[in-house]
């Protein structure tokens, strides 16, 4: 690539010249992305809409479907500068950042908006900065996804999370998902994002959480019997720029970035709550049991079980009160 150059290139004083001297042409700087979501989902339709307005000195490269990597380690390519751009799990933030756990609980955000809200307000600001500060990382936003539901290849119909006991539900790996898992009542199993469809079809995993754009998009209502509407988290991603990458730019283009990201977010956000509206009845009409548990129940357990476990202990004081008064 790449910024690399692009850094050699301002100590040598490169910069400098291409503002003097514009005529001289320059090698575009590439930003390579990476995600787990695949070329059909909503958020690569974001990703253009991104790549098309950040500017014509930039090559964006995306890479999809974890191809380029894995999921949970794009965190680690970001820090160990393999990589300029994610749209990673606020789950693998937590793993390196406690405090973060508290934006990783159950039933924390009401719906997308008030998760927006957060992440626009002061109390946002200050978690943004503690990853840009120890992780070296920049946010540019939540990427929304859609509200996580329970969907299950078995017949056993859940209506409170004593229902779940047993049921062997796929997780992504980390400590803060599989005591999502545990939260939920179930026995949280481990496997790759890639791996659950042949998981449910081979009865190697009961079921998996996913928003319902996610399950259309990887086929998963195939191998499943029933969708539980637990709506137990909204579901989001973080759009991220590595932080030796986002100081690289100027203060211009690092304007230009977030209004991009901004527009890129806004668009796939309403994308999503759209398409959720329409996929129950496409399910329903697929063959799949689609209803509602008690979910004052499956919230009062879920709520308790975070209070007490270790995770609570690392939360900033007040945190809860804060998020709930956005």
């Amino acid at each position: 690539m790449n910024f690399s150059l692009t850094r050699r290139a301002l100590i040598a004083g490169g910069l400098m010249l291409a503002t003097v001297l514009p005529s001289f042409a320059q090698d575009d700087s590439v930003i390579r992305f990476s995600a787990v979501f695949s070329e059909q989902d909503i958020r690569a339709e974001m990703m253009e809409l991104f790549a098309s307005q950040i500017g014509d000195e930039f090559t964006f490269e995306p890479y999809y479907g974890g191809n380029l990597f894995k999921q949970g380690t794009e965190l680690v390519a970001l820090q160990r500068g393999n990589l300029e751009m994610g749209n990673i799990a606020p789950q693998d933030i937590s793993n390196q950042i406690p405090e973060w756990s508290v934006l990783t609980s159950a039933y924390l955000f009401r719906d997308a908006e008030h998760l927006r809200a957060f992440f626009d307000s002061e109390l946002g600001a200050e978690f943004k900065k503690m990853a840009e500060d120890q992780l070296g990382i920049h946010i540019l936003g939540p990427t929304y996804f859609g509200t996580r539901q329970v969907g299950l290849r078995i017949d056993k119909e859940i209506n409170t999370p004593e229902d779940m006991a047993g049921v062997k539900l796929r997780m992504p790996g980390g400590d803060a998902w599989q005591f999502l898992g545990e939260a939920l009542g179930a026995n949280p199993t481990p496997m790759a994002y890639a791996e659950v469809y042949t998981g449910l079809q081979t009865g190697a995993i009961d079921g998996q959480d996913n928003p319902l754009p996610n399950v259309e998009n990887m086929k998963f209502f195939e191998v499943m019997s029933q969708i539980v509407l637990t709506s137990h988290l909204v579901g989001y991603d973080l759009l991220v720029v590595d932080k030796g990458t986002w100081d690289s730019l100027s203060p211009e283009q690092q304007a230009e970035f977030q209004a991009a990201a901004d527009a890129a977010i806004d668009f796939s956000q309403q994308a999503h709550l759209k398409q959720e509206e329409e996929l129950v009845a496409q399910f329903e009409n697929a063959g799949l049991k689609i209803y509602e548990p008690d979910l004052d129940a499956f919230r009062s357990f879920a709520q308790q079980k975070y209070l007490d476990s270790e995770l609570s202990e690392s939360w900033p004081e007040g945190v809860l009160d804060q998020i709930n008064a956005l």
